[in-house]
C-alpha cells in the first residue's frame, strides 16, 4: 500500500484546499468556483460532509465532471451517514468513472453530531474497523477497482489503523506539533495529509478574530480538545475561543509568504500534502481573490 500512497503523495502536491464555499452555493455557481480553482493551478480539493452539508458524493461527482484534472478528496465522508456498502460502491462508481481523480477520506465524526441523526456514538475506533471490514465485504457487481482512501486520523490509536487500513491519514484542526507525533505514528510509507487553516491578514487583531470565528464550533467538540490536550495544551488555551498561542498555532495568519511558511514547516515535520482552509474576515468578498494570492505565492 505504501507504492500507491506515495503515487497518491505526488498526484496531490505540496498544497491543495480545503473548501467549504461550495456547499453553500448553487451547482451552476459550484462548477464555475471549481474550475477557477483548477485554472490557478491548485491539483486538489477537499470537500466536507457535515450536518446539513451537501451529499458528499453527489457534490464531489458534481466538481469532477464540471473540471478536467482536479483531485477531489472527502474531508471527510461521514462513516454513520451511510451504510458501508453504500460508501464502498459510491467510491467505487467514482473511482471508475474518474480514475486517480477522487479520493475517499472517511472519519466518524463527532458525538453531538450522530447524536443528532439520531444514532449512538460509541467505540469510534472499533465502529470504524467493522465498518471497514464491512466496506472490504460490500458487494459490487460493476467493474473492479480498488477505492483510495484515507482516515481522519488525531490520536494514535486512529492513526494507526489509517496506516494499516489505509493509505494514510488526513488530520483536521492541528498545529505542526501534532504532524510529527503523526508522522512517527504512521511510519515512512504512509500519506500524511493536513488540514491547515489560514487568513491572509497582517493586521493580528483582525487576523485572530477571524480565526475564533472558525475556531469556536471546534473547540466546543470533544474530539478536538481532547487531541489538543493530549499534545500539551491546557485548558485555560482552550478556553473562551482559544489563547492567542493557540490561535496563532492552529490558524496561520499574516501575508502569503507567512502562509507558505507554515505549510513548509508540516512539510518538514513530515507532511506530504496539506490542504489550506482560507478564511475571509468579509464572507461575502470575492471567495478567489486569496486563492490567487497564494498561487503566486506557491508558484503553482
Amino acid at each position: 500500500m505504501s507504492d500507491a500512497a506515495r503515487a497518491w503523495a505526488h498526484r496531490l502536491g505540496e498544497v491543495g484546499l480545503w473548501i467549504h464555499d461550495l456547499e453553500r452555493l448553487t451547482a451552476s455557481a459550484a462548477r464555475d468556483y471549481a474550475r477557477a480553482v483548477e485554472s490557478l493551478g491548485f491539483a486538489a480539493i477537499w470537500l466536507p460532509e457535515s450536518l446539513g452539508s451537501k451529499e458528499i458524493f453527489a457534490h464531489v461527482s458534481l466538481v469532477l465532471a464540471a473540471t478536467d484534472k482536479l483531485i477531489v478528496a472527502t474531508g471527510i465522508a461521514n462513516i454513520w451517514a451511510r451504510d458501508p456498502v453504500a460508501m464502498a460502491n459510491g467510491a467505487r462508481t467514482l473511482v471508475d468513472a474518474y480514475p486517480d481523480r477522487f479520493l475517499l477520506g472517511l472519519g466518524v465524526s463527532h458525538a453531538p453530531i450522530v447524536k443528532t441523526r439520531g444514532q449512538t456514538y460509541t467505540k469510534p475506533l472499533e465502529h470504524m474497523k467493522r465498518y471497514l471490514d464491512a466496506m472490504d465485504a460490500a458487494p459490487y457487481t460493476g467493474p473492479k477497482v480498488e477505492v483510495p482512501r484515507v482516515l481522519a486520523a488525531l490520536g494514535p490509536q486512529m492513526l494507526r489503523l489509517s496506516a494499516e487500513r489505509a493509505l494514510g491519514a488526513h488530520p483536521y484542526f492541528v498545529p505542526v506539533e501534532h504532524t510529527t507525533l503523526a508522522r512517527k505514528e504512521l511510519g515512512d510509507g504512509p500519506l500524511l495529509a493536513v488540514e491547515q487553516a489560514a487568513v491572509l491578514n497582517t493586521d493580528p487583531a483582525m487576523a485572530r478574530q477571524v480565526a475564533r470565528r472558525h475556531m469556536k464550533r471546534y473547540l466546543d467538540l470533544d474530539n478536538y480538545t481532547n487531541n489538543l490536550r493530549r499534545i500539551g495544551w491546557s485548558d485555560a488555551d482552550i478556553a473562551q475561543n482559544g489563547s492567542d498561542a493557540l490561535v496563532d498555532a492552529i490558524v496561520a495568519w499574516g501575508g502569503a509568504d507567512a502562509i507558505q511558511a507554515r505549510v513548509r514547516e508540516h512539510r518538514r515535520r513530515g507532511a506530504d500534502h496539506v490542504c489550506l482552509q482560507v478564511l475571509r474576515a468579509d464572507p461575502a468578498a470575492s471567495p478567489t481573490r486569496d486563492l490567487e494570492t497564494l498561487a503566486k505565492t506557491f508558484r503553482l
